[in-house]
């Protein structure tokens, strides 16, 4: 049965079986008789609003492992034999952003004390952190890229932490 038939159905069954209500004034059964049409209405309206955005997330997601191929082998190129050092991460991460990221290059030369690298690092995920760069409209790419980024810059920066403990 499609959809709106159902929904249509559903309405006019419901209403027949609301409608019914004994020993009550016409005016009162009437009243709500529609608030209980308006309510079947709004939960119609919220379900398909639900369901739209469950569809648009299953497609967001598809495009994301399409996207993981290519997308993983270049994070892993920028990567490789910097894992877990966050200087080298954050001073090569220009490669791996996209241009309108605005990203501005920071030299190693820029990062010697810990407190430098301490704010480096800060702003850097300001610029990859997966809830910014969604609120700045990015596509999917952009937000896979982010995230990708995101947990590489923290699991060097915890190491890093770690390190400095000792």
């Amino acid at each position: 049965m499609e959809y709106a038939a159902y929904k249509l159905e559903y309405m006019t069954t419901s209403s027949e079986e609301f409608h019914e209500i004994e020993d009550k004034p016409e005016e009162r059964r009437r009243v709500r008789l529609n608030r209980h049409m308006k309510m079947i209405a709004q939960m119609a309206k919220a379900l398909d609003d639900k369901n739209q955005r469950d569809f648009q997330s299953q497609l967001e997601q598809e495009e994301k492992h399409r996207l993981a191929e290519t997308l993983d082998n270049d994070i892993r190129r920028w990567a490789a034999g910097k894992e877990g050092n966050i200087r080298a991460l954050l001073s090569s991460l220009q490669q791996v952003l996209w241009p309108e990221c605005a990203w501005r290059p920071v030299s190693l030369t820029n990062m010697i004390t810990s407190d430098s690298v301490k704010n480096v690092y800060k702003k850097a995920i300001l610029y990859v952190h997966p809830d910014k760069v969604q609120q700045k409209g990015a596509n999917i790419q952009q937000k896979y890229i982010a995230e990708k980024d995101f947990d590489l810059l923290k699991e060097a920066w915890n190491k890093s932490s770690a390190e400095e403990l000792r």
